[in-house]
């Protein structure tokens, strides 16, 4: 397991699979391990995929300054990760919370990105709001699901005042595209895998300037692949297709069926759609 330093001096890991150009990865959660995107619905088959463990998480070690885990400050890892591999440019892919981190980094360091895929992102750095309208919207095209009268029941119950433990395991499946073993299973791991303290504070005040980071990427320059599911509730693919819009030069596209973690629902279109990107335009 590789391991290199931040600029403060912690000590992040970061795991490597597959071959080909790298692909550097930032997990969401927020705050969880990068263990959980896995192979990426097989992209490591042509891309080498670079997980970075977040600090805090997996196997990177916990900071001395707590705060470090705002998550404009942890743009820096990023930087340090990119210069630790040597390379000048990165074609640099963020999921969920993720995807804020990699906007910051493409904001304040637009020539070192030379493609972004952002996957079923986060938009909270932007500033876009998911309204509970929005969700109720998505959540009709699951209304023939087995389980979709028990978690449309919890879903209303959230709404009304946060609800309870059971009521947000009760709305898990409407996370995932299928309700399967690797769904199940994915859902299991996010607790252990997520340090909860740092998630407290990667969101804490100072973390986001929608408007700055707006005004940037108005003129980033780069190609950048937008991809929503299509019945992801975190990021429903209206709001998705707004954030697209922000961008000069994005692509946007929609995975039919895909919920929050499209790899998982449907691992050939995810990885198709990916790398039909990264590689258009090269030899």
């Amino acid at each position: 397991m590789p391991i290199f330093r931040s600029a403060d001096g912690t000590e992040l890991a970061y795991h490597v699979h597959g071959s080909g150009a790298p692909l550097v990865c930032v997990p969401g959660g927020p705050m969880r391990a990068s263990s959980y995107l896995s192979d990426l619905g097989g992209l490591a088959e042509s891309r080498q995929l670079v997980l970075l463990d977040l600090r805090g998480t997996g196997q990177s070690a916990v900071p001395a300054d707590r705060t470090s885990y705002r998550c404009d400050r942890l743009v820096d890892d990023v930087r340090a990760l990119q210069d630790h591999l040597g390379l000048p440019t990165i074609d640099l892919l963020g999921h969920s919370a993720g995807a804020n981190i990699v906007v910051q980094f493409a904001e304040r360091h637009p020539d070192r990105v030379a493609k972004l895929v952002l996957a079923c992102p986060s938009t909270r750095a932007v500033g876009l709001e998911v309204d509970s309208e929005m969700r109720r919207s998505v959540m009709q095209l699951r209304q023939h699901e087995p389980w979709f009268a028990e978690a449309a029941a919890a879903f209303e119950r959230i709404q009304v005042n946060g609800g309870s433990a059971d009521d947000w395991t009760a709305i898990a499946p409407m996370l995932y595209g299928r309700w399967d073993a690797a769904a199940q299973a994915d859902y299991a791991g996010n607790d252990s895998e997520t340090n909860e303290d740092a998630a407290k504070e990667f969101g804490a005040d100072g973390a986001f300037d929608p408007p700055a980071t707006r005004a940037a990427l108005s003129g980033f320059s780069s190609p950048v692949l937008l991809l929503a599911g299509e019945v992801d509730l975190n990021t429903v693919p209206h709001v998705a297709a707004e954030f697209a819009q922000l961008f000069p030069h994005a692509k946007f596209v929609v995975q039919p069926g895909a919920g929050h973690s499209p790899w998982l629902d449907d691992p050939a279109w995810f990885s198709s759609a990916v790398r039909a990107f990264l590689d258009e335009g090269r030899p």
